[in-house]
């Protein structure tokens, strides 16, 4: 076959494996989803940490034209469940210890394959011996693709996704693409690597969990390069310190919190690492406070750029380290295959200035469409105008600012938090009357969870973050709870949560 793999490795802190390896693996792995009845236009999900089986099962179901559906694997049962059965996902590949809570939830017709740990996710975790074994009646993922001879025809021309993220409502919406035009799929190539600093010959670490769209991207689009990829299991502050001083890391992709933790540090402990290797550090997925910013600015020097986009618009721009410091806040200019107008609500273009409605036109590499919706797929396409509710402006030199969010979403830690789905667990309790969630300022995370709660009965917090904690992923867990005898509301009755949100905002120096 003419297929010939990139060079460079995979590595994770207990294993490394060259590409052609990697490959081999995921063309064994392909030939087997086939043997299933996989194919175009099927899904393969996975529940996974980062570990070399993800990009191998990610290889394995494009090889075949079939989607990947990564699944953030902090979720519950019913979580799981209504992504799962969404997707039409034939077969799920799952860690052992992660399975326990969710096989119960797992649709019927489901394949799954279990992936053991590995040693350095069970130190990681702390997950027992039994755990990491997981259960004796289910094929084990290596043992399984090992079974197979590698998959002899070229890869399907393209790239299948189904990446799953709330959007603008509270249910998880599975965005799905299927790019097989060969233009489009050698200029988003070409735009991954401009905008997230990828090269030929690179040393990249993983630093987040790759079930989020920009950490697969960035994951993805380093396999597709002559490069090595370093697949942290967690992040650790002072472990990426160690990490990029023993690997000469160049690249990586981070979030504001990580950014946080590493300031935090002791002087001692940052100095007694060397990050000189740095060539380009790429951060989004939420706002970062400024002193922060500045702070990695001063001690990593301007190889930190920061980009705005979304799963569904992918980067709509970047900013590089000096265009932020001589313009504090702004995400960069709107790359020129993803311009953006500014609207208002009436739909008008508003000047240079004016705070309205974020638009990004789609490009044929981001035209998409919703898994099982009924939104108009013309509206989605590529060369189509999209927002996400996001308001901002533009100044006189074409950079965008970020000023608020037309919806509630709360931002912490660089998840997307609903809080209709919050507020309908919290008043599943019987002393809840009525409640309201929203974002409130967090150093670490940019934004907690917080929910005022107008009760009919005696309820502590306590009890109110358990009763969400059994229903919900731990980061939806409110991280205040408090008591009113009756909520602000306008006169339709809708609650008025920014009477309830701005005085924790008052002192924050920012708007969200």
């Amino acid at each position: 076959m003419s297929f010939v793999p990139p060079n460079g490795t995979v590595a994770t802190p207990d294993r490394t494996l060259d590409k052609a390896a990697l490959y081999t693996n995921a063309r064994r792995a392909a030939a087997g989803f086939r043997a299933l009845g996989l194919g175009p236009g099927g899904a393969v999900a996975m529940l996974l940490r980062n570990d070399i089986p993800f990009l191998e099962c990610t290889l394995a179901a494009n090889w075949i034209g079939a989607h990947i559906a990564p699944v953030n694997w902090h979720l519950r049962g019913a979580e799981v469940r209504a992504i799962l059965a969404d997707s039409g996902a034939a077969v799920l590949v799952v860690h052992a210890d992660l399975l326990a809570e969710i096989r119960p939830f797992v649709p019927d017709g489901i394949r799954i394959f279990v992936v053991e740990p590995s040693p350095g996710l069970i130190a990681a975790y702390g997950i027992s011996d039994d755990a990491a074994r997981g259960p004796d009646d289910l094929d084990r993922w290596e043992t399984w693709r090992g079974g197979f001879e590698p998959a002899a025809d070229e890869p399907a021309a393209g790239r299948f996704t189904m990446m799953y993220t709330s959007g603008t409502t509270a249910q998880p919406k599975g965005v799905t693409r299927s790019v097989t035009d060969r233009n489009a799929l050698e200029q988003g190539r070409a735009m991954v690597a401009e905008t997230f600093g990828l090269w030929n010959g690179m040393r990249a670490v993983m630093t987040g969990p790759m079930y989020h769209s920009a950490t697969f991207v960035y994951a993805t689009g380093c396999l597709g390069l002559d490069s090595d990829l370093f697949l942290m299991p967690k992040f650790d502050a002072e472990g990426l310190l160690r990490t990029i001083d023993a690997r000469r890391a160049e690249g990586m992709h981070m979030v504001p919190t990580m950014f946080g933790r590493l300031v935090r540090l002791p002087e001692e402990v940052r100095r007694r690492h060397d990050v000189s290797s740095l060539r380009y550090v790429i951060h989004g997925a939420a706002p970062c406070p400024p002193g922060v910013k500045r702070a990695m600015i001063d001690w990593w020097g301007p190889v930190i750029h920061e980009y705005y986009g979304s799963t569904e618009a992918g980067i709509v721009s970047v900013a590089s380290s000096e265009e932020w410091l001589a313009r504090p806040g702004t995400v960069g200019r709107p790359r020129p295959a993803t311009p953006v107008r500014i609207r208002d609500e009436a739909g008008s273009v508003l000047p240079p200035g004016a705070e309205g409605e974020i638009h990004m036109r789609l490009t044929p590499f981001t035209g998409f469409v919703y898994r099982n919706r009924p939104e108009p797929g013309e509206a989605t396409a590529g060369g189509a105008w999209f927002t996400n509710g996001d308001i901002g402006r533009l100044d006189g030199d074409g950079y965008l600012y970020l000023c608020d969010r037309r919806k509630d979403m709360i931002i912490s830690g660089g998840v997307n938090i609903y809080p209709s789905e919050i507020e309908g667990a919290i008043c599943d309790h019987p002393a809840v009357r009525d409640c309201a969630v929203f974002g409130i300022p967090d150093e670490e995370y940019g934004e907690a969870v917080a929910a005022a709660v107008e009760t009919d009965g005696a309820v502590t917090e306590t009890e109110i973050r358990a009763h969400v904690a059994e229903r919900l992923a731990k980061f939806k867990v409110p991280r205040v709870v408090a008591f009113h005898e009756a909520l602000p509301r306008e006169d339709t009755g809708k609650i008025f949560k920014r009477r309830l949100r701005d005085p924790y905002w008052a002192g924050a120096g920012r708007r969200i």
